[in-house]
């Protein structure tokens, strides 16, 4: 059989999807906008687009081996398939192993932080935490949240576990940096399984006990 008729990949709408690699492309699901230049299917860069990006990896995923069969020449099925499962493969590991390697790199780049640690010594001897929690008191070991340094500046906004024998909570932390000087703005925890609150600085100024209820009752510290 002459190999137009068998192979007639890389023709655009000309050309017949072979039987063989019908179905969804991890690959392309997984790496989308990076697989659209690859495959020379660049409607993937949609991903770009707000919104839009929301759904493209799905849309990518399900039309990803027509579109990249009828944008590139293949010198085989064979040859698209074995292509098509290095991406696939490629985007599994960057999922499974880059992503979570990217996201406690950035935790932990906020955990040696001024502002983390700053908040964090605060917790641990504030004795209202204490009370709480008991002692000793421990973060857990993510940090969410982020940090914004400028040559005037910056400022952070962050969140994370402390527990300690008697419970958990979430720290909140709003920190600014002035002058070269890091400072707690607000700072408090929060236990949704205990119900409570304790507040211990709120626009830069400690907070008392007693300070602490009306802060409470007027919501000016969210959980």
């Amino acid at each position: 059989m002459d190999f137009t008729i068998e192979n007639n990949s890389g023709q655009g709408k000309n050309s017949t999807l072979p039987p063989e690699i019908k179905g969804w492309n991890w690959g392309a699901f997984f790496l989308n906008w990076i697989w659209g230049i690859g495959n020379s299917t660049f409607i993937a860069l949609l991903m770009f687009v707000p919104i839009v990006n929301f759904a493209m990896p799905f849309v990518l995923g399900a039309k990803g081996n027509k579109w990249a069969w009828q944008n590139r020449t293949w010198r085989s099925v064979e040859h698209f398939k074995k292509s098509q499962k290095r991406w696939g493969i490629v985007g599994l590991l960057l999922v499974c192993v880059g992503l979570p390697a990217l996201i406690l790199s950035i935790s932990m780049g906020m955990k040696s932080s001024d502002a983390y640690t700053m908040s964090l010594a605060q917790l641990q001897h504030n004795q209202r935490v204490i009370k709480l929690l008991g002692e000793p008191v421990e973060a857990g070991f993510f940090v969410s949240g982020n940090i914004s340094v400028s040559t005037a500046g910056g400022q952070a906004s962050l969140g994370y576990s402390v527990s300690g024998p008697k419970g958990e909570a979430t720290a909140y932390v709003y920190a600014v940096k002035e002058l070269g000087v890091w400072k707690l703005i607000e700072l408090g925890v929060y236990s949704e399984a205990l119900q409570r609150r304790v507040i211990l600085i709120v626009d830069g100024e400690n907070v008392d006990i007693s300070q602490e209820e009306s802060l409470i009752q007027h919501n000016k510290v969210g959980g």
